[in-house]
């Protein structure tokens, strides 16, 4: 499942078993994702990672519909080339969105690097604009990016929201993509989402 030896559940111990029993919930079932099990040999990387995932994607401060923030997740991926990360995130997208067409549209108009082309509202269009430009030329983006969201009706604590996930997913992005992290035995599609208590990781 990765480049490097991972722990797992079974074998846990201390801390490393006191986090996947946050992770894995309530339950027989033991699903830990392979995005975490990688972090195994560090445990307190895995809860940094799992805490920055959780407040900005799962929380529910957060105004920005959560599906757009999926969308914006498997934006970002598909242009990083990631498709662990891809798969995951649109089989969460698919939940949250409730319209299976829609999805798919929007999948097509991603993977076609065409944004402007999926069924979403121009202003989520403009979102989509930024987060590839602050994905693929970070230094380029400027001052005027945010303006342009701004005037297209996006308040500035959104903006903020919007450039948290892109930039989370660059990070997950490279997590995977560095370490040979592969979907083999996860479940696509399990999340967090108690937004209400940011200490539950609970995958559901």
């Amino acid at each position: 499942m990765a480049w490097i030896k991972t722990v797992e559940y079974a074998s846990a111990s201390g801390k490393l078993k006191k986090l996947y029993d946050r992770l894995k919930g309530a339950g027989p079932v033991e699903r830990i994702d392979n995005i975490m099990m990688v972090h195994s040999l560090r445990p307190h990387s895995m809860e940094g990672h799992m805490a920055l995932y959780k407040n900005v994607l799962h929380h529910s401060g957060n105004q920005v519909p959560k599906w757009f923030l999926e969308v914006l997740g498997v934006w970002v991926s598909s242009l990083n080339d990631c498709g662990y990360c891809v798969e995951h995130h649109f089989a969460g997208l698919q939940q949250l969105l409730g319209d299976e067409p829609r999805g798919l549209a929007i999948r097509a108009a991603i993977e076609a690097r065409m944004p402007e082309t999926a069924p979403l509202e121009p202003a989520q269009i403009l979102a989509m604009g930024y987060a590839r430009k602050l994905t693929e030329a970070p230094a380029s983006v400027s001052e005027d990016d945010v303006a342009a969201l701004r005037a297209a009706g996006v308040e500035d604590g959104e903006i903020l929201e919007i450039n948290q996930v892109t930039a989370y997913f660059s990070y997950a992005n490279r997590t995977v993509l560095g370490l040979g992290c592969s979907t083999r035995g996860d479940v696509l599609g399990l999340s967090p989402n108690n937004s209400e208590n940011s200490d539950d990781w609970g995958h559901t």
